[in-house]
């Protein structure tokens, strides 16, 4: 069983680990920060070159295999609901439950909805899909996978409301149509059906052993993924091993997975030289220049459907923030192709509330305040005699405050003075998201998924239920919100979020800014991995069953 506390004895598996930490402490030396916000040159900056179609990386089948691999991760999963996916809230949660748990549908190397556990679909209506189900999925425990743990899961999710919940849409039943058939029926038309199915906490569960009280499935994972977790401290480090009832099993590049939770940027970029890690995500583009000498490394930058935003408070910020007029000055004072530039080193691009880059999303170019007026936006500003206002950002993502600094110098230009706080996320949560609101600025990012109807559900306060602490939203903004659930994709649904993107900019309470990519960096004596060239779940060990490690 797999505690998320540290009552595993450590034993050989924090020798190892203490091993590899010496070596990569060892490194940091060579390794220090320089702390710029736009350090890296272009020549140093993460490559968004593609190996293939679709891939910055494909793992050569000559690659010797069979090792150990070693990743290192930034945080762990933190998820009150403990390891039950259908829980997980965050990015990471998603990557790392979904090691052990498969969904029905998947994204593929396009963001477009794939197979997984259901090998094939039909739509006999635009409320009805019908799948059919995998032969030869098996739990991890050895039992064959059926068509009641389908319907129960997703039930089971409908009747436990977590942040998922409301992704899957407007469900009005679940039953087994046969042996391998499963047909959902919806209430009304939802586009992201599928794309929603794709996400962990939509993970097909054992039903059967957690009714039964055989499984705690808060901590212990049991699904039909390739991995079998094996240990977890949390914060500290996961052990996995294969589920040998996959079909994959045979197939896999390494024995092990060991995942090490390393908070220290410097620590991570020190471990891929030295070679103690053999994968690593480094967050900042200046690992990339940290590493540009390093024969035996490869940074990336993995485009994202994330984004981040700035969250305007309205309710319980600063009196003048109420006014409408006075957060459309703020949003279209802000320079987000200097945040590129600076912060990002021209690696991303602008965002509407829809992320760039996913069909019928809407153009970050076309929105009011991309006329970027400076002088319109001033005047507004002297109007009320000046600004002052504070602007939150949490420790554990450096890139916050290098987007920080810019927002200071662009918001300065229309008389809008910015202090900026920087804080540990947990005294960051209770500023932003309790009641009442301690804020005046936030910025934050969110995971933009592979539908672009899906994350404008945040938009809409009364769902959300985190933003409306901090913002009000409006019934015509909610109503664009809804039209865009149901528009199939293509032009009509194009045109909505034309208008719900340009409607969430002039309000300007939550402000998309630019795409968040990953850099990711790995040992290429160690490692020949399968990276795609964009993801929408946070999930770049989406094709882990093809790493080779030696």
């Amino acid at each position: 069983m797999i505690h998320a506390s540290a009552d595993i004895p450590k034993g050989n598996t924090e020798m190892h680990k203490a091993a590899r930490a010496g070596m990569a402490i060892a490194a940091i030396a060579t390794l220090t920060l320089t702390g710029c916000a736009a350090g890296a040159s272009p020549d140093a900056t993460p490559t968004q070159e593609e190996a293939a179609p679709g891939f910055l990386s494909v793992a050569d089948d000559a690659f010797d295999a069979g090792g150990d691999l070693v990743v290192q991760l930034d945080y762990d999963t933190a998820e009150a609901s403990g390891l039950d996916p259908q829980g997980a809230a965050t990015a990471r949660s998603w990557m790392l439950e979904g090691l052990s748990y498969e969904t029905l549908t998947t994204i593929d190397e396009n963001l477009e909805v794939a197979p997984k556990l259901a090998t094939s679909w039909e739509s006999p209506s635009d409320t009805e899909y019908v799948f059919t189900l995998a032969s030869d999925a098996v739990f991890s425990n050895g039992r064959a996978m059926t068509a009641d743990d389908v319907v129960g899961s997703l039930q089971r999710l409908l009747d436990t409301p977590t942040t998922w919940t409301g992704q899957l849409g407007p469900v009005s039943s679940i039953e087994a149509t046969g042996d391998l058939e499963v047909t959902v029926t919806l209430s009304e038309p939802y586009a992201p059906f599928l794309s929603a199915l794709a996400n962990t906490p939509a993970a097909i569960l054992p039903i059967a052993e957690i009714d039964a009280g055989e499984v705690d499935i808060t901590t212990e994972m049991l699904g039909t993924g390739p991995l079998v977790a094996t240990a977890h401290r949390q914060d500290e480090e996961w052990t996995f091993e294969p589920n040998q009832h996959h079909p994959d099993a045979d197939a896999l590049g390494f024995a092990t997975l060991t995942i090490d939770i390393v908070g220290d940027e410097a620590t991570r970029a020190a471990a891929l030289r030295d070679g103690s890690a053999d994968f690593a995500v480094l967050n900042s583009i200046d690992s990339a220049e940290l590493l540009s000498n390093a024969a035996d490394v490869t940074v990336v930058g993995q485009k994202n459907t994330d984004f981040h935003y700035l969250m305007i408070n309205s309710l319980t910020g600063d009196e003048a923030l109420q006014d409408e007029d006075v957060r459309f000055a703020i949003n279209s004072a802000i320079d987000r192709a200097a945040i590129n530039e600076l912060a990002f080193g021209g690696s991303t691009e602008a965002s509407g509330v829809t992320p760039a880059g996913l069909p019928d999303a809407c153009v970050a170019a076309d929105l009011p305040s991309a006329a970027h007026d400076v002088t319109a936006a001033k005047a507004v500003i002297d109007k009320i005699g000046g600004l002052e206002l504070d602007l939150v950002v949490y420790t554990d993502e450096p890139v916050l405050a290098q987007i920080a600094q810019v927002m200071q110098q662009n918001l300065a230009e229309i008389g809008v003075t910015v202090s900026i706080e920087q804080v540990d996320y947990a005294t960051y949560s209770a500023r932003v998201y309790e009641s009442p609101a301690d804020f005046d600025l936030a910025l934050s990012w969110f995971a933009g998924y592979a539908d672009p109807a899906m994350v404008t559900t945040w938009w809409n306060p009364e769902v959300a239920g985190f933003s409306a602490v901090f913002m009000k939203g409006s019934d015509e903004l909610d109503a664009l919100i809804a039209d865009g659930y149901t528009t199939e994709p293509g032009a009509d649904r194009a045109a909505v979020f034309e208008d719900l993107c340009a409607l969430a900019d002039e309000q300007s309470e939550m402000v998309p800014l630019v795409l968040r990519p990953s850099t990711i960096g790995w040992n290429t004596q160690s490692l020949s991995p399968t990276l795609t060239s964009a993801e929408g779940y946070g999930d770049f060990l989406r094709y882990v069953t093809e790493f080779r490690a030696n």
